[in-house]
């Protein structure tokens, strides 16, 4: 048949490519499209340009999702060291920032160039500037596709297109869109990993201090973040809030702990004996930043200016039960203007967790953050695409023998 392959895939991003990589260097003849004009878009921005590509320490509960055990099966079976190897193979340096994660000493190019090059070596078709027009099941199997440029052809279908955040690099929910056709559940994507907005006084309390961050313990509906919090002009951001943003509802208060290492209580009894004319904006700027300090403090209505010695034992125990609980109840989030991820996507009660498979409709697979698989910070995210890539690719290359 004219136009006719084993594979098409529609999504040129991380998930995409690695399917397409594996599947081609297996035998299959793969047709890989995406309506943008570059593939790999979100691999380029992400890491703060360095990609932060997977995690030392991948485990199943570093994700969410309806069904927390779904992910198991293609992380044990495609892992961490599988894709380390890879990108050792390729000469690409990395090197551990912390916590587990996994970064390229250069640029994140240098990932999506790796995956380039396995496509090209495997002889991938990968066609950019093709929008999917219509996609349709073959009567005696198979899918056939109208695209902007033409009409193709293929055995099995494989969604890659990610979720709906960052819309400028062209996301959207032409994957959710696709699912559904076909009669798949899909969960209702929200925006994941991403910034809060504040309103009034705290919104300008932070938009004082934007670019100021400090370490944080913040909790919200039983889970809790030891990182980094950065105050900016519309809200808070940086590693903390993005994780717990993962938990938080609309309504919902943080309960942000802005000395976690430390007893305020304590230190504060303790410097007024020693300090007794220290100023309190003075000790606490010792222990956050100066301008944190003093920024916080008139926020909050709590006195700067008085020394140490002027606080009896009720005041230093309310000055500490503020440091400590600190009530920030969010406007919102910033969306998925500059979200990560997306939490929600295809049910994975649909698809088989070994292959990636529909259950209902043979040869028609969906990877990566089109699912309703959704993981923290630190490269989690990026080994969802290779393990779950790596699972339909293999199911992929057995059907096809």
């Amino acid at each position: 048949m004219k136009n006719h392959t084993n594979v098409i895939i529609i999504g040129a991003g991380a998930a995409g490519l690695m399917c397409a990589a594996l599947a081609a260097a297996g035998g299959c003849s793969v047709r890989l499209l995406d309506h943008a004009n570059k593939a790999g878009k979100k691999i380029l921005m992400s890491g703060g340009g360095r990609c932060n590509f997977t995690n030392y320490d991948i485990q199943p509960e570093r994700y969410l999702g309806h069904n927390p055990h779904f992910c198991k099966s293609a992380l044990s079976r495609y892992t961490q060291w599988d894709f380390i190897a890879l990108v050792d193979k390729h000469g690409v340096a990395w090197h551990e920032k912390k916590d587990g994660q996994l970064f390229c000493d250069n640029k994140s190019s240098d990932i999506l160039n790796l995956l380039l090059s396995e496509c090209d070596q495997a002889g991938v078709d990968i066609q950019l500037d093709t929008s999917i027009q219509s996609v349709a099941a073959e009567p005696a199997g198979g899918y056939r596709l109208q695209t902007s440029t033409q009409q193709y052809h293929c055995d099995a279908l494989v969604i890659a297109t990610g979720g709906p955040s960052i819309p400028t690099l062209g996301a959207s929910g032409f994957g959710y869109q696709i699912a559904r056709q076909f009669g798949l559940a899909v969960y209702e994507p929200v925006a994941a990993l991403v910034p809060f907005t504040l309103t009034s006084q705290l919104k300008q309390l932070s938009s004082e201090l934007s670019g100021n961050a400090c370490r944080v313990d913040v909790s919200c509906n039983g889970k809790h973040f030891l990182e980094d919090m950065l105050f900016t002009h519309r809200g808070l951001s940086g590693p903390a809030m993005l994780q717990i943003s993962s938990y938080w509802q609309p309504g919902d208060s943080l309960t942000i702990n802005l000395l976690p290492e430390a007893d305020a209580a304590v230190e504060l009894r303790s410097a007024q004996h020693t300090t007794p004319k220290q100023l309190v904006k003075t000790w606490l700027g010792q222990r956050l930043t100066q301008k944190i300090a003093e920024c916080w403090l008139a926020a909050v209505g709590f006195a700067a200016d008085q020394p140490l010695s002027a606080l009896n034992g009720a005041q230093m125990d309310d000055l500490a039960q503020r440091i400590h609980h600190w009530q920030v109840k969010p406007a919102g989030t910033e969306g998925y203007r500059t979200a990560e991820v997306a939490l929600g996507g295809v049910d994975t009660d649909e698809l088989s967790s070994k292959t990636l498979e529909s259950k209902n409709h043979q040869g028609l697979y969906f990877i990566g953050e089109v699912v309703d698989v959704t993981g923290h910070l630190g490269g989690f995210n990026f080994q969802w695409a290779w393990s779950s890539a790596a699972a339909a690719a293999e199911h992929l290359v057995k059907v096809r023998s």
